[in-house]
């Protein structure tokens, strides 16, 4: 009989004690399932898609603003090749 209630004096601890380590994980880990590594790297993957659109409109700001330039040093070169008109 003493053999008996040690094996259920056992049972009864771990069943508390695994209730008690699940118990203790946080409610965000458990709901989102995600941890602070991988937030982190969400995170990041976020901010280089924002700062790659963000580069890509500067540059093709930049070329429209290279193709104008362009456009215009090809006005006054034909201008200034034209005969002036007197």
């Amino acid at each position: 009989m003493l053999k008996s209630t040690r094996i259920a004096t056992f049972w009864i601890a771990l069943g508390v004690l695994l209730a008690g380590l699940s118990a203790c994980q946080k409610k965000e880990a458990a709901t989102e399932g995600k941890g602070p590594a991988e937030k982190a790297g969400q995170k990041i993957d976020q901010a280089a898609t924002k700062a790659g659109e963000e580069m890509s409109k500067a540059a093709e700001k930049a070329g429209k603003g290279l193709q104008e330039l362009g456009q215009k040093l090809e006005n006054e070169a034909q201008q200034a090749q034209s005969p002036k008109k007197e």
